[in-house]
């Protein structure tokens, strides 16, 4: 009749149709309970017929479907199905049949199947203890359909057992080896168990939620659709990672099904599933709801530990909104404090919670609770810790916050969800709407996921600016003191939020009294109308920063300089580039331009070691000539400049020596510091330093000496700048300098002592020409005096 539809496969078809149809009839025949009439066999020879297109590869079988599903399950759930023959004839009464076991059907899940339910049980969870998540949460999905229907007052709708109380009992039988969850929610019926069971991927809780949203339509506003957490249909099976035989045990909650017997659906996972009526005992009477027994299998024999269990629950399950009791005893008493109102919840319970999610004993510094709608609604509850374990060398911290949905733990500790740099913040984030993966183990829409982590990050940086203004001694005392380096770390890489974070920074300055901070915008505040640049040096300490030869122009001058003492602030600098408009510029540059001082100014300010001789214009030329020729492979630059007071000479527009440090550290090649040389330096030498002046003078009759002091005057500007990679090499120079003035000093001495005592006090001529050192050392005797 239909072989037309089948093109040149008519014939395949046709025979298949036929072996079906001869499986299907004797299947009804041996049913004894049951007595087929010629109607019945007659509805079926007129069953249509759907076509699906063949496979060269492998001939797919065609469906045949049928509005009588109760007779033959097998097309409806996919299924083939052979049933066991009972002892009794096809001429037995009911009666009869009644007296003996009631049948049992054993069903045969398709080659497509089988492979799915293979595939669910062994590749989909990357992490086995899982399963009991997915079986609570199924759990919990039984009460919350419960809960719904009994608010809905229909009498069609009526619940049995209405007294028992909505709860999760989890019995750990470590003597027998299997694990029980038992729920007292809506059940299910034995049609139920094999469209819902028998059927990998069809969910119960979608249909139900789909049952919902019509329902809605109809003016129903009860709305259990936010405590619904399945939607895969795969959750029941990861049972079968951990177990060798899965039992379900239920009684529909339905009144119209009170008086039936509770059914078992029991499988081993393999290709086959039986069901039939379950025979209750004294110990494991079936009442509403659902069981479901796990014969573990021998190397998951851990998962009957009640220890173990409860471990678990307490990770994934603890804020389901049912008790959970194990072996008898409630285990998650942990309330969804995110859920909540902030208004209604304690300082106390937070304390509680923050010490429950950080596992940790002190308590919050800040916390922050709150609720995004875009761009998916979200509840978030995050908590500043008092201190952070980084700084003290335990390595670096795992993300803190976890990822929830519908209370469900999905991915503790995520990467996801913040930025690495706000890995000290611990907390929550719990979406109800969030997209995940089938095996809910991870957020799916990664793009989603990005926007999401934008808006948490900028609802915590807003939080902090708040603080900052509202708070500033909480906020610069405890929280950036503790911090700060987060933030430094935010801005070198998290680009997004550079200039938010940054108006959260402060730093002590050269104008600001140790241990006071400002931040870059009271810096702004502060500058003259005139400058346009931010001054900033890095130096180990205050102390360093204040007597380094960069700073000398700007004490003159009177420009504040923000003083940094980590490689981070380095970075940190670097990478902003420019606040407000304004250059961040490193006070070691060659092209500052800053205002000329006075004369009278000049004067106070001049140095002891300043002289009002200085090197004419050709001598400049000349010295700066020889200084680079003498140090080719070390300088390619050398001029002079006005900007230095009591310092000899000092290297512009190097390399961060910040940086330098870093590209040391992770160097791996084989020699050490020769594997990154120092590039070429540019060198600002001072004119009128007497250092200079004096080397200018002995450069051409003492070139050994000169050369040396050049040497060390250069080493000394690497120093200054933080590029000096090792200062024990300066020990062999500074011996050979030291060793010169010893000599120089004894040479002066014996001068001295072959002087007779009643000669004239004054000095002698040789004498005058002594080493400004020894002078400078001798006017250091406070007891005594040149004595000729």
């Amino acid at each position: 009749r239909h072989s037309k539809i089948f093109d040149d496969n008519s014939y395949t078809t046709q025979h298949y149709l036929k072996q079906q149809l001869k499986l299907a009839i004797a299947t009804m025949a041996s049913i004894s309970s049951r007595v087929v009439g010629l109607r019945t066999l007659r509805l079926l020879a007129g069953r249509t017929v759907h076509h699906r297109p063949f496979s060269s590869m492998n001939v797919a079988r065609p469906t045949i479907t049928s509005t009588r599903t109760a007779l033959v399950r097998v097309p409806h759930a996919f299924l083939s199905t052979t049933t066991e023959k009972s002892e009794s004839t096809t001429e037995s009464t009911t009666d009869s049949a009644s007296e003996s076991a009631p049948p049992k059907e054993s069903m045969v899940f398709q080659a497509e199947t089988r492979q799915l339910l293979d595939i669910v049980t062994n590749s989909l969870y990357t992490d086995k203890e899982v399963f009991l998540r997915e079986l609570v949460s199924n759990a919990s999905d039984a009460l919350e359909k419960l809960r719904h229907v009994q608010s809905t007052g229909v009498a069609s709708l009526a619940i049995s057992d209405d007294e028992l109380p909505l709860e999760i009992c989890i019995v750990a039988n470590a003597d027998e080896g299997t694990l029980t969850i038992t729920d007292t929610g809506i059940g299910l019926s034995r049609e139920e168990m094999i469209d819902n069971l028998g059927t990998i991927a069809r969910s119960g809780s979608k249909a139900f939620l789909a049952k919902l949203g019509e329902d809605s339509e109809q003016g129903d506003s009860f709305d259990t659709s936010k405590g619904i957490i399945g939607k895969f249909g795969v959750g029941f099976y990861s049972a079968f990672m951990v177990g060798e035989r899965v039992e379900v045990r239920s009684k529909s909650a339905y009144a119209s099904h009170e008086n039936e017997t509770p059914k078992v659906w029991s499988s081993d996972g393999t290709g086959t599933f039986d069901i039939g009526d379950f025979v209750s005992g004294d110990d494991d009477e079936q009442e509403r709801g659902a069981s479901i027994v796990i014969h573990l299998k021998e190397q998951f024999m851990e998962f009957s530990d009640p220890d173990k269990i409860e471990e678990i629950l307490q990770k994934y399950s603890n804020f389901v909104n049912f008790p959970i009791t194990l072996n008898g005893n409630v285990v998650n008493t942990m309330e969804a404090v995110w859920a909540k109102e902030a208004k209604d919840v304690s300082d106390e319970t937070y304390t509680a919670f923050y010490r429950y999610v950080a596992n940790a004993l002190d308590e919050p510094l800040d916390k922050i609770h709150f609720r995004a709608d875009a761009p998916i609604d979200v509840k978030a509850l995050f908590f500043v810790p008092s201190f952070h374990s980084e700084k003290y060398g335990m390595g670096r911290m795992e993300p803190g916050v976890s990822l929830y949905s519908r209370k469900v733990l999905i991915e503790a500790k995520s990467p996801d969800i913040l930025p690495d740099w706000m890995r000290f913040v611990k907390g929550v984030v719990d979406s109800e709407d969030l997209p995940l993966s089938v095996s809910r183990e991870k957020a799916q829409d990664s793009a989603l996921i990005a926007k999401l982590r934008k808006v948490l990050t900028r609802k915590f940086i807003s939080h902090l600016t708040q603080m900052a203004k509202k708070k500033p001694d909480k906020y610069q005392g405890e929280f950036y003191k503790e911090f700060g380096f987060f933030l430094k770390e935010g801005i070198c890489s998290d680009f997004d939020v550079q200039e938010p974070l940054a108006k959260l920074l402060y730093f002590e300055t050269s104008k600001s009294m140790r241990g006071d901070m400002i931040s870059l915008d009271q810096y702004v505040s502060n500058c003259a109308p005139e400058q346009q640049d931010i001054y900033y040096i890095h130096a180990p300490s205050r102390d360093m920063a204040m007597q380094s030869p960069y700073m000398e122009a700007f004490e003159k001058t009177g420009r504040e300089v923000i003083l940094v003492y980590s490689d981070l602030d380095d970075f940190v600098m670097a990478n902003l580039e420019k606040y407000e408009g304004r250059k961040l510029v490193s006070v070691e540059k060659a092209d500052i331009e800053l205002p000329k001082e006075d004369d009278d100014e000049e004067n106070e300010s001049s140095d002891a070691t300043a002289s009002s001789a200085t090197l004419s214009e050709q001598e400049a030329i000349e010295f700066c000539n020889w200084f680079r020729v003498t140090l080719n492979d070390k300088v390619s630059k050398c001029q002079t400049t006005t900007r230095l007071g009591s310092s000899p000479a000092v290297v512009t527009d190097n390399e961060s020596g910040a940086m330098r440090r870093m590209m040391r550290m992770v160097d791996t090649t084989e020699g050490g510091r020769d594997g990154i040389p120092l590039p070429k330096q540019q060198v600002q030498i001072n004119p009128k330093h007497a250092i200079i002046l004096g080397m200018n003078v002995i450069r051409e009759s003492e070139p050994t000496l000169a050369k040396v002091l050049a040497e060390q005057i250069f080493d000394n500007c690497l120093m200054a700048a933080g590029l000096l990679d090792d200062g024990r090499s300066m020990l062999p120079r500074l011996n050979d300098i030291l060793t010169t003035v010893v000599k120089d000093a004894q040479s002066t001495v014996s001068s001295v002592d072959a002087v007779d005592d009643d000669d004239d006090d004054s000095p002698t001529e040789s004498q005058a020409s002594s080493a400004p050192l020894v002078e400078e050392e001798e006017t250091k005797q406070d007891d005594k005096k040149a004595d000729p």
